[in-house]
């Protein structure tokens, strides 16, 4: 079974031209033709800066695909029939059956808004474990969300993916880490250095995919075509499971 993968942060759909245009991130998406898409930086109803708009759900309308959300960041607000939110997303060509979302918390008077969302899909009669986050910068709160991902991977009995903004370079400890227990797409099958940030003259690879030793990774690439979309450029895995 071949399943195309891909991780892209939107950047609330604003490009690089500061315009918030999701018909353009949908043509990416569909261009793309992968399965199953996470993405981060996705506003729900957040602010004026991407008109109100529930993301994921125009998305996934758009697209005709399933979807799940993690918010990161939930604001205050008075009208209690739409929470501002701002977090992590997934799109799913494949029946979601489960979903949970774990907010990283683990410093009191830290609200720093990252997530881990954690959905279940299903492709013939196998459940897949998906997993989408986007982890800090701070190199304290990034080793507390690497490791509680970690440990959250340690009790999956199924195969899995976790994808996102790490916010890493290869070859760091975080890195390390999770090559330790995880195949790296793009390290197993990517050609060149893999850069996906900054969208228009990319320099660092912050965006990646990592999968259980269940699949062979096919082919790892970086999707140039529409570089104004997003600041990051999608991340692309085709994966074989047997």
């Amino acid at each position: 079974m071949e399943i195309k993968v891909m991780t892209f942060n939107i950047h609330h759909g604003k490009g690089m031209d500061h315009k918030v245009n999701l018909y353009r991130i949908a043509e990416v998406i569909e261009k793309s033709d992968a399965h199953i898409i996470g993405l981060n930086e996705v506003d729900k109803h957040f602010s004026k800066r991407s008109y109100y708009e529930d993301q994921i759900s125009w998305l996934a309308k758009q697209l005709n695909m399933n979807y799940a959300f993690s918010p990161s960041l939930s604001l205050k607000t008075k009208n209690l029939s739409t929470v501002p939110q701002y977090g992590n997303a997934l799109l799913s060509r494949y029946p979601i059956v489960a979903k949970n979302s774990y907010l990283f918390d683990f410093m009191s008077g830290i609200i720093e808004g990252r997530s881990l969302l954690e959905a279940t899909i299903q492709i013939n009669n196998q459940l897949f474990l998906i997993n989408v986050t986007h982890l800090s910068l701070n190199p304290f709160l990034h080793k507390k969300q690497t490791d509680f991902i970690l440990n959250r991977l340690r009790h999956y009995s199924y195969p899995f993916m976790i994808m996102g903004d790490w916010n890493m370079k290869p070859g760091s400890r975080g890195w390390r880490k999770m090559t330790g227990e995880t195949q790296d797409a793009w390290y197993i099958a990517g050609v060149g250095a893999g850069h996906t940030f900054p969208s228009l003259r990319p320099r660092v690879r912050l965006d990646y995919i990592f999968v259980s030793h269940h699949f062979q990774v096919i082919k790892a690439e970086v999707i140039t075509k529409t570089p104004n979309a997003s600041d990051h450029l999608p991340l692309k895995a085709t994966l074989f499971y047997h």
